[in-house]
């Protein structure tokens, strides 16, 4: 069929039954990976970092249709998720998105700024809560601040130093919450270098059994970002190693960033970054402290069974629902509204109930208009699919 143009006929033409494949070019952020979604795809490295593939109707970067044409030219840009290949070979920026409030303050109140200026915090006025799961065996990352007891024991594996008195006693002043609020501020204000530069050195041969794992994720972090404070606010943080098709959600004002490996992500449609380190861009102090949650605690981890055949992944929010469905010969699958299917391991074929089929390439995906009501999959393989979430 023919891809709409204008926003009349696209919401014509997203109101018929359609299975359409898409496809995206990867982004390549200098964070990304020469090898892994050329190896989830079977093809040779890249000669170029390749770091995310957006599946979804964003204007940042639609989904191409196979026929001609983007997503957004079909659905008027309504999805309300975006579903992305995410492959990282270094550190992304220590980020937090805003909740929908703050997102729709701040979106009104810098209006005045151009989209392209490097200032600007608010892109859209939404939220992006979003979630994470692994398809590489092993994937680092960074979520929510460690409660200060532990922080503190991480210390102790520090030789003695300024910058390690100043951040443990800055750490001890007043509730956890807020201790930590002042403490991030003071360590990306720009007056906290000194210190901040003792305690990369003591990075360094800092030894603990409790915190190994910690300590040598945050070193390869230094060396990478060397005399970067977000180095020492990535020590107020937990560090997590995930595995294949577990995952973490990641809600408004929880502070993470992550660190290496392969995985599918899903969020609420919205382009909306605080950074608070590791990063050249912009960073807003300011903005950052308002939006970030400092409540310390652990950040739950979903490990689903591995032989599940269907998982369906734990998401509190209305805006996107994800499954992890084994395909064996055929599955039928409901669909709560429209659907993007994003094929990651084997050979499946994705039919609609109107009688057209499409063969997905790992990697690839499809895309189901919300009057299709069911797909049935075809083949051996693993899939994601993307939808609404419920209210």
């Amino acid at each position: 069929m023919p891809v709409a143009n204008g926003e009349a006929r696209a919401r014509a033409a997203y109101a018929e039954r359609m299975l359409l494949s898409i496809s995206n070019r990867p982004r390549d952020y200098a964070w990304g990976s020469t090898t892994l979604l050329a190896g989830l795809e079977g093809r040779s490295p890249s000669a170029e970092p390749e770091a995310e593939v957006w599946f979804g109707d964003h204007p940042g970067d639609p989904a191409d249709v196979a026929d001609g044409g983007t997503l957004d030219e079909i659905t008027g840009g309504s999805l309300p998720y975006l579903l992305k290949l995410l492959a990282a070979a270094d550190p992304l920026s220590i980020q937090v998105h805003p909740t929908l409030a703050q997102a729709r303050e701040g979106f009104a109140r810098e209006k005045h700024l151009a989209a392209s200026d490097p200032a600007r915090n608010y892109r859209d006025d939404n939220h992006k809560p979003e979630l994470i799961v692994p398809l590489s065996e092993r994937f680092e990352a960074l979520a929510g601040l460690r409660p200060v007891p532990e922080t503190l024991r991480l210390l102790e594996s520090f030789p003695e130093s300024g910058g390690v008195a100043e951040l443990r006693s800055r750490l001890q002043q007043g509730e956890p919450a807020d201790a930590l609020r002042e403490t991030i501020g003071w360590l990306l204000s720009g007056n906290a270098q000194p210190q901040v530069d003792e305690l990369i050195a003591g990075l360094r041969v800092a030894a603990s059994v409790e915190f190994a794992e910690a300590l040598n994720g945050i070193r390869a972090i230094a060396e990478r970002n060397p005399r970067d404070p977000g180095v020492v606010v990535a020590l107020l943080m937990n560090f997590l190693v995930l595995h294949r098709g577990e995952a973490i959600f990641l809600r408004a004002g929880l502070l993470h960033a992550y660190v290496s490996g392969l995985g599918v992500e899903i969020m609420a449609a919205s382009d909306n970054v605080l950074r608070g380190g590791l990063t050249p861009k912009h960073i807003d102090v300011d903005e950052l402290l308002a939006v970030v949650d400092p409540t310390p605690g652990p950040v739950p981890v979903q490990r689903p069974s591995d032989d599940a055949e269907v998982v369906e992944y734990d998401i509190p929010v209305p805006d996107f629902a994800l499954r992890r469905v084994r395909v064996d010969g055929e599955r039928r699958i409901e669909l709560a509204g429209p659907a993007i299917v994003l094929v990651t391991a084997g050979k499946v074929a994705v039919a609609s109930e109107s009688e057209v089929e499409v063969d997905v390439p790992v990697g690839g995906a499809a895309f189901a208009s919300p009057d299709e009501g069911a797909l049935t999959l075809v083949g051996q393989g693993e899939v994601f699919v993307a939808e609404p979430g419920w209210d």
